[in-house]
């Protein structure tokens, strides 16, 4: 556990800078966090109501709203959402509205309904994996493992098409090569799509869709 203290007040934040208690959270939080990740312009209007627009909706829905919800509920493109916050929507928007993608996970939906949904899991291959699903081990992924996912990431049509395999191929390609896991806004614009199409691919949302599907997990 690591602390932060913006005007003389401390916040309990993890080794990524995420507030630990949403309900800590202050607009001095904010205003704080925003310079600590290089927003030296401060907060604009724009910028508060993507903040207030998070926080209302995980208050009443008790989970962090999807990029695509937040755009759409806010009026805004994806460009102009990074030109707002440009170190991405979970690690700029989201962390400064206290919230992270780990809240609201224990929802019902996420849960099996039946004995049988867990049997489509092949009893040949184990993975393991964290509270919320994603692959511990990246190395430990495999085609088959994407396939398995498909039946808790809401896919259309419940199988991937050549075009989620290019997403999840860029994925992982991309955390090969830098050790990292791009923001919505960088895999959408690499792979020229826009924030809709990749709704389309990914209703359930970009971390609990693709990111958990490419076997990748944002720690």
């Amino acid at each position: 556990m690591l602390s932060y203290t913006i005007n003389g007040k401390e916040y309990k934040i993890d080794e990524n800078n995420f507030l630990l208690d949403f309900r800590k959270w202050d607009e001095g939080f904010a205003v704080g966090m925003a310079e600590k990740i290089g927003m030296v312009k401060g907060l604009s209007g724009e910028h508060w109501d993507v903040i207030k627009y998070i926080r209302k909706n995980f208050e009443t829905t008790g989970r962090c709203p999807l990029v695509y919800e937040t755009c759409r509920n806010c009026g805004l493109t994806l460009k102009q959402l990074k030109r707002l916050f440009p170190t991405g929507y979970l690690r700029g928007a989201c962390r400064l509205a206290g919230i992270t993608y780990k809240e609201g996970y224990l929802s019902e939906s996420s849960l099996p309904k039946t004995a049988d949904d867990l049997n489509v899991i092949s009893a040949s291959k184990t993975y393991r994996v964290d509270v919320r699903g994603f692959l511990i081990n990246p190395d430990d992924w495999d085609e088959y493992y994407a396939a398995h996912r498909v039946y808790d990431a809401k896919i259309p049509g419940g199988f991937l098409t050549e075009q989620h395999w290019k997403i999840i191929n860029y994925l992982r390609m991309h955390f090969r090569e830098t050790s990292e896991i791009p923001t919505v806004i960088q895999t959408c614009e690499d792979n020229k799509i826009d924030l809709s199409d990749l709704e389309a691919l990914f209703p359930d949302g970009y971390h609990r869709g693709a990111v958990k599907i490419a076997g990748l997990r944002v720690r």
